[in-house]
């Protein structure tokens, strides 16, 4: 059994079509979740019950994860996912996205990855980016900020 069983009470209800879209949470934050690390996993847990997106690729960095690092099994993969699906929005893959992406990692530097989650976020009209992986505060396309979690 791993650490997310269980974190959020039973009755815990956020209705993701209410959520604030002013934020985007990268995978890394979604992983201390399921760190085992209590402390991590609930200032992660806060940031996700204050709402928000996340995106395919996020979904997809989460399962590559849980399945080789983590050793989730599948059952519990599909039950780490489902919650966060629950939660936060989806913001869908599209050539659109890929295409902002490609444009803000060359005006920024980033990488290819980073850069995907920066375009749809983006895309998304989110205001801030959670992410551990870019730079704290850099400021995108004069809207979108990157903020480091307090983890």
């Amino acid at each position: 059994m791993h650490a997310f069983r269980g974190r959020l009470p039973a009755d815990f209800k956020f209705d993701r079509d209410e959520a604030n879209g002013g934020s985007f949470i990268d995978t890394n934050v979604l992983l201390y979740i399921a760190s085992g690390d209590p402390e991590k996993a609930a200032k992660a847990e806060a940031i996700v019950a204050s709402g928000g997106m996340i995106s395919m690729q996020v979904l997809n960095e989460l399962t590559h994860v849980a399945r080789r690092k983590m050793q989730m099994s599948w059952t519990e993969t599909h039950e780490f996912l489902d919650m966060l699906r629950s939660l936060l929005r989806v913001h869908p893959l599209s050539i659109e996205t890929h295409e902002r992406g490609l444009v803000l990692a060359e005006r920024y530097g980033l990488s290819i990855y980073d850069a995907m989650i920066v375009g749809a976020a983006a895309q998304a009209g989110c205001d801030t980016l959670w992410s551990e992986d870019i730079y704290d505060s850099l400021l995108i396309e004069d809207r979108l900020r990157i903020r480091k979690p307090p983890i």
